[in-house]
């Protein structure tokens, strides 16, 4: 180039007349212009040329050979797209209004491992992470990764109850990330899934209220089963606690019934060593003892002379004792 512009310095050129003159310089004007371009901050520049890729340039003013020999693609690798389905956003903000039908019904009706049919509305959030693959690995890379992700969703859906696609959005969304990232690898389609975002999941419109009218009834048997087991926390253990205790009285009282039994038999048979050796004392004693034990015991005593013949003098006991005498 630099030579061309010092042969343009030195040359005696003839200023052309009319028409050809200002194409001339349009021309090269053009030519100039295209040689140089700019990438944003969030791209890189994939370079063909003559449709065969060269090089990928970074953010900023770079230069290139004039159009038709080497051509520029702009990657947005930084910016973060999003593929929705079930649904699509018609104006985003803090109010969000999005449009649902029956055009975007057939993406998000999914059929669970019990043999239910749920409506389940996702979104996709990807960046471009290798431009090369993005640009020439996969003819329709937006329709791929459209029907990448709706045959993951439906995968990891189809292996769940509906109560689970209703109440672990969270667990199916990461799971079906996963499956789909790996999935976009092995297609070379150049695409970093950022996220996946399940909406609220239900049953489809016809068959709500049925649908309703069983989680009541499942609600209902799990109340009823919370109860029963309440009760049964409080009675069985009161049940456990009296039969322990009564357990543990007639042990007590076998134990003291045993004891005392030994204890007589112990008495017993010291007494009768006793009564072995002294036959008589030990008869006299126990005669004492068992007297003195019985006699506080007995009312009024008479004592009677054995040699009393006559039972006259007993007759005025009574009257004697009214009397006072």
């Amino acid at each position: 180039m630099d030579e061309v512009f010092e042969r343009v310095k030195g040359a005696k050129l003839k200023a052309p007349k009319g028409i050809g003159f200002v194409v001339l310089v349009i021309i090269l004007i053009f030519l100039g212009y295209s040689c140089f371009y700019t990438v944003g901050v969030d791209e890189v520049g994939v370079v063909q040329r003559f449709g065969r890729y060269v090089r990928t340039t970074q953010p900023g003013l770079n230069f290139k050979l004039p159009t038709g020999i080497e051509k520029v693609t702009k990657v947005k690798v930084r910016y973060v797209f999003k593929e929705e389905f079930g649904f699509r956003t018609i104006r985003a903000g803090v109010r969000t209004r999005y449009a649902t039908g029956s055009a975007y019904l057939a993406e998000s009706l999914m059929l669970t491992g019990d043999l239910n049919v749920a409506v389940v509305p996702w979104i996709v959030q990807y960046r471009i992470n290798d431009p090369y693959k993005y640009l020439f690995k996969v003819r329709d890379v937006r329709g791929t990764l459209r029907d990448l992700a709706e045959a993951t969703m439906r995968l990891v859906v189809g292996d769940r109850s509906i109560n689970e696609v209703i109440s672990k959005r969270e667990e199916i969304a990461a799971e079906a990330e996963k499956a789909l990232q790996k999935e976009l690898d092995e297609a070379e389609t150049g695409i970093k899934v950022v996220n996946v975002e399940l909406k609220k999941t239900n049953v489809p419109e016809p068959v709500q209220p049925s649908f309703n009218e069983v989680n009541q009834a499942i609600q209902e048997k799990e109340r009823m089963i919370y109860q029963a087991r309440e009760q049964y926390n409080k009675v069985i253990p009161a049940a456990k606690g009296n039969a322990e205790k009564t357990i543990r009285f007639a042990e007590g009282y076998a134990l003291d019934r045993v004891n005392r039994a030994k204890g007589d038999a112990a008495r017993f048979l010291a007494l009768y060593q006793e009564y072995v050796k002294a036959k008589d004392v030990t008869r006299r004693r126990m005669y004492l003892e068992a007297i003195s034990k019985i006699f506080p015991k007995m009312g009024k005593k008479y004592i009677v002379d054995s040699e009393q013949k006559n039972l006259l003098p007993l007759l005025n006991l009574q009257s004697k004792k009214g009397s006072g005498k």
